[in-house]
């Protein structure tokens, strides 16, 4: 076996252990130290209660870098339209973008900012993958995997 493939073998390993995971990395800009170094974690998406019907999507955006930036569009492949939602105590507003601190994190939890999944190009089942393409207005595209999980889950539980 050669070195090349070796190493080939290893970096794709190492890629897929990060995607299934649901931990991705991205870096803007001049590497000056106030970028945005943006991690995604702890994603997944509750099964729809009805079938069709709307579904939300959580997950957690850690900005390591000296620089702040937002969430300003999320598509899918696998849906028809994602939007960006915060909640109050009895209203749910759609809203055009969405910060990431610098040195801090955006969360997308129940009760709180979260995404609103629509016109799904197959019904989701617990197990399958939804994939997620976040646009931030400072460090471009990205796409995450996210586990569809059943509708009672609650991360940590």
């Amino acid at each position: 076996m050669s070195l090349g493939f070796r190493r080939s073998a290893l970096v794709g390993a190492g890629l897929a252990t990060a995607l299934t995971g649901g931990l991705i990395l991205v870096s803007c800009g001049s590497g000056s130290g106030d970028d945005a170094v943006l991690r995604v974690s702890d994603s997944y998406v509750p099964l729809p209660a009805l079938p069709g019907g709307m579904g939300a999507g959580y997950l957690t955006v850690r900005n390591d870098g000296g620089s702040g930036d937002r969430l300003v569009a999320v598509t899918s492949p696998n849906a028809g339209s994602v939007t960006m939602h915060t909640s109050g105590t009895t209203t749910m507003t759609s809203v055009e973008s969405l910060p990431v601190p610098a040195h801090g994190e955006l969360e997308l939890a129940r009760g709180g900012n979260h995404l609103m999944i629509m016109g799904w190009q197959k019904q989701p089942a617990v197990g399958d993958v939804l994939e997620l393409d976040l646009t931030f207005a400072r460090s471009g595209t990205i796409t995450v995997t996210v586990p569809v999980k059943p509708l009672t889950y609650r991360p940590g539980s």
